[in-house]
């Protein structure tokens, strides 16, 4: 290669090499034309340069690298699937050339091309397995070896090399002779010396850095892919459940894990009913104090919040069941006497889809859970029962004070109290994914429309270039290591995931029809931290006016300086005030109303 273009093609990858590698989280546009460049320019480097090992394997590399940037040119509408793959699958060939060409090779630096090698085939394999990040893992990648191709091409065409020695007078490099012999005119064109040392060990470094990353990056995926939890054979419905009423107690064990040391508990299985009318299986984790007085009890219905959309995210399942599903004040529960009954959901630990934001879905799990655990020869359960749900349990308290009267009389709910409760869908699906890590709640919702309503279909929701981000995200639970791949993909997505507005069209029809705008009978409390930026307060605000205008009574108390997970926090104002008006219902006392 003439030394100028060395130094132009030199500067080039170094310069794209620093970008990715200096601001591997730009947008997701930014990256993956700066990822398309940088698989040119490898590919110019390798058959230009022929700097990949022997002829033949420098020729692969190179159209090999050149093919995958024609391949994503070509599919603009699948862009990020095709560049996930396809890089990796390349970077996982230019591994095993590299490998070939090492062993191939009989200069120096044959180990650091093998070294180079294996790390290129960690590094592949590792991105395919997660293929939403497969580009960020392949921009730093390729941000790394441009610099390190950019710097090598700057070095040779800015620094000639000199011949391999020059012959005495009279004297030809082939042998004793005239120095215009045939045989000498040819080594006029001999080829440069072999690297130098510094250069040598320079390679070397790199490959071994490479293969450092390389390893590290391979076990922090075992370890992500090995950390989840697999729903066991407790979940499963033991044989067929069809006919079987709902609120059926199918199996209970023992359950021990973060339970406070002066309570029992028992997670157990039980029946339950889709929008369909098909009876399904839930889950549910029941607590009760080991001095709690003798006589039926009280029973506080938990509604969770997010824990994730897929059925490894069931709280009974992870590691910190009530930390998970931001479960308030489980102490003092314990403390009064009180039975907490907390559903998992429809198709968390259970077979799915689980009906995230789908309002009757979730509070058919509520009400079946407290039928249920009336069931346990081991409990004495009293009839009144107080609903507490935070977030999407929130919507799923609000859904159960409207269904519960129709669909499970039995239930005596005497209260309701939704805190920061998803009551707004569109408002809350319009602004979701415009805040840190909003997109990845956004995810869960397309994911259970698209997985619930034949008329919702995910890729009339989800613009193109989202959609292997927002699969994958929708498959991780929030309480896991894993949250963080998903906290990458929120970051690397620039604009919002929605191919149009989700508040109108056949979507937006779906979440209107969801939001919990039916008569409530029961007492209603709902608390809204005043700091949230995930449920905004306005869009309660408003939630709650048109549930006043409507004929309603709420009990609405904003809490000043509370965020979202903060509004339940073992500190904040919010706790002594539930604990205070849950005891007003199971008392009897009349409920007030913040309605004018």
């Amino acid at each position: 290669m003439r030394s100028w273009w060395r130094v132009a093609l030199g500067t080039i990858c170094l310069l794209i090499g620093l970008w990715l590698v200096l601001d591997p989280f730009a947008s997701m546009t930014v990256l993956l034309l700066s990822v398309v460049v940088g698989l040119a320019l490898l590919g110019l480097g390798d058959l230009l340069g022929q700097d990949a090992g022997p002829r033949g394997l420098s020729t692969v590399a190179g159209l090999l690298w050149l093919a995958a940037a024609v391949a994503v040119l070509a599919w603009p509408g699948a862009t990020v699937s095709v560049i996930a793959w396809l890089t990796g699958i390349v970077v996982v060939l230019q591994g095993a050339i590299a490998v070939v060409a090492g062993l191939r090779g009989r200069t120096p630096q044959r180990v650091s091309s093998v070294v180079l090698g294996v790390a290129l085939l960690l590094i592949g394999t590792v991105a395919l397995l997660w293929p939403d990040i497969t580009i960020f893992v392949v921009a730093l990648l390729l941000g790394g070896w441009l610099v390190v191709r950019g710097v090598s091409l700057l070095w040779r065409g800015l620094v000639r090399p000199s011949p391999a020695g020059a012959a005495p007078a009279g004297v030809g490099r082939a042998g004793v002779g005239p120095a215009g012999a045939g045989s000498t005119r040819a080594a006029r064109n001999d080829q440069p010396r072999p690297p130098g040392r510094l250069r040598r060990l320079g390679t070397t470094a790199v490959a071994v850095l490479a293969l450092v990353v390389a390893v590290l990056l391979t076990g922090v995926s075992a370890y992500l892919h090995s950390s989840k939890p697999t729903p066991d054979g407790f979940y499963a419905a033991p044989g067929s459940t069809a006919g079987q009423a709902p609120g059926t107690l199918l199996r209970t064990e023992p359950f021990t894990r973060d339970v406070p040391s002066d309570a029992r508990a028992w997670r157990i299985l039980y029946t339950t009913t889709r929008d369909e009318g098909i009876t399904a299986v839930a889950s549910a984790i029941v607590v009760i104090g080991r001095r709690a007085p003798a006589g039926p009890r009280p029973v506080i219905a938990w509604a969770h919040g997010t824990t994730g959309y897929a059925e490894d995210c069931a709280p009974s399942l992870v590691a910190h069941p009530f930390a998970a599903g931001a479960t308030p004040a489980l102490h003092e529960v314990v403390d009064n006497g009180w039975v907490m009954v907390a559903t998992d959901y429809i198709g968390l630990g259970t077979q799915g889809p689980q009906p995230y934001l789908i309002g009757q879905g979730e509070a058919r799990s509520v009400l079946d859970a407290v039928r249920a655990a009336h069931r346990m020869r081991e409990l004495a359960l009293a009839d009144e029962t107080v609903v507490w749900g935070h977030s999407q349990g929130g919507h799923a308290a609000l859904w159960t004070g409207i269904i519960a009267p129709r669909y499970a009389p039995d239930v005596d709910i005497v209260g309701i109290a939704a805190l920061a409760p998803a009551s707004n869908l569109p408002a809350l699906v319009s602004t979701v994914d415009t805040v840190t890590g909003g997109s990845i709640f956004a995810s869960f919702v397309v994911q259970a429309y698209a997985d619930t309503y034949p008329d919702v279909r995910f890729d009339d929701v989800v613009r193109p270039a989202a959609r292997v981000q927002v699969r994958e995200m929708a498959q991780r639970c929030l309480s896991g290591p894993e949250v963080y791949v998903s906290v990458v993909d929120a970051l690397l997505l620039d604009k919002s995931i929605f191919r149009t507005d989700p508040t109108t069209g056949v979507i937006g029809r779906r979440l209107s029809a969801n939001v919990p705008s039916g008569p409530i009978d029961a007492p209603l409390l709902i608390a809204q931290g005043a700091s949230d930026t995930l449920v905004l307060p306005a869009a309660q605000d408003e939630y709650v006016q048109r549930r006043c205008a409507a004929g309603g009574r709420v009990d609405y108390r904003v809490y000043a300086g509370r965020d979202h997970v903060g509004l339940v926090a073992a500190d904040s104002p919010l706790v002594p005030d539930l604990l205070r008006w849950t005891q007003d219902r199971l008392d009897g006392r009349p409920a007030r109303s913040t309605c004018g």
